[in-house]
């Protein structure tokens, strides 16, 4: 893939310690900021990157985190509920360029998706056990086919041709991946680069997307895992960053229950989460349009979805 000059659009970094959540109306309340384990951050040294990471899985758990119902019975979804998900998440960006620099700060949004098929290639690091690789491949081609049933839009892993580039790198491969990125999109800003090369242990993976022509449809992707998480997480890393890279760009406490909350309760992809892709790829929906034009076709597509509930 030879692609120069790309506009980029950060779309996600997952597993953020410390984010604020409003609690949404639900049973059960929304979960408290994730506490971080009570250890020191360790050096970049594949062991103990692992350490800090599994007793972070640990205390996620414990806090009653990283659930796995994909149709909890505490979270109703209701036609309210829906609508609101899909705005924040699909027509709003968790992440801006400011001064040379990507931050954190939420705004308004085009509606983004691809319109070619999607292909995504695993590229592991040399320090993924083979045993690992074969699970993990097994896990993420058995969820790209679940994608493309929920959206109806092609989506494949392959080991030909791909537009969508996931790597799994531990704390040293991922510090000396900057050739490799530029080589998998050339012309690809210091910016980017920086933030693969130096993420912070607060951050468990992040995807970034780009668009050939600077429009709102995706051409290319690229996801970043971190080799040292636990299964869970790194399961949970592998839905949500593919997911987002897709379209589903934002982080939001009015997306719940749901992968697209910053507050990692939970770790796969629900029935919400599954109705928001669906609706992302509903041809009534345009690469493009904003809020205002959207919200009256999104009103239909839920209420279809939904079969009426309020």
């Amino acid at each position: 893939m030879r692609v120069v000059g790309i506009p980029m659009t950060v779309l996600a970094l997952a597993g953020l310690v410390g984010c604020t959540a409003a609690p949404p109306p639900a049973s059960r309340p929304a979960p408290a900021d994730p506490v971080a384990p009570e250890v020191t951050e360790p050096e970049p040294a594949q062991t103990s990157v692992e350490r800090y990471f599994a007793q972070l899985q640990e205390r996620r758990i414990a806090q009653g985190l990283l659930r796995t119902e994909r149709a909890p019975r505490d979270l109703p979804i209701t036609r309210t509920r829906l609508e609101r998900a899909f705005e924040a998440v699909a027509l709003r960006d968790e992440y801006q360029f400011v001064g040379g620099r990507i931050v954190q700060q939420s705004a308004p949004a085009p509606l983004r998706r691809w319109e070619d098929p999607v292909r995504i290639a695993l590229e592991f690091g040399d320090s993924m056990p083979s045993a690992r690789r074969m699970r993990d491949t097994s896990l993420v081609t058995d969820f790209a086919r679940r994608l493309a049933t929920i959206a109806r839009h092609p989506v494949s892993v392959t080991r030909g041709e791909c537009n969508f580039n996931v790597l799994v790198l531990n704390e040293d491969e991922r510090r000396a991946i900057a050739p490799r990125l530029r080589d998998l999109v050339p012309g690809i800003d210091a910016a980017s680069q920086a933030l693969v090369e130096d993420l912070p242990l607060s951050v468990s993976c992040l995807v970034l997307a780009f668009s050939r022509d600077g429009t709102s449809t995706y051409t290319d992707a690229v996801a970043i895992i971190r080799a040292e998480l636990p299964d869970l997480s790194r399961d949970a890393c592998y839905f949500e960053e593919i997911a987002q890279g897709l379209g589903l760009a934002n982080d939001s406490p009015e997306a719940r229950p749901s992968l697209f909350n910053d507050s990692a309760e939970f770790a796969v992809m629900t029935v919400l989460d599954e109705q928001l892709l669906r609706i992302l790829y509903d041809p009534r929906l345009e690469p493009g349009q904003r809020r205002n034009d959207a919200q009256p076709i999104l009103r239909r597509i839920v209420a279809e979805l939904m079969d009426g509930q309020s």
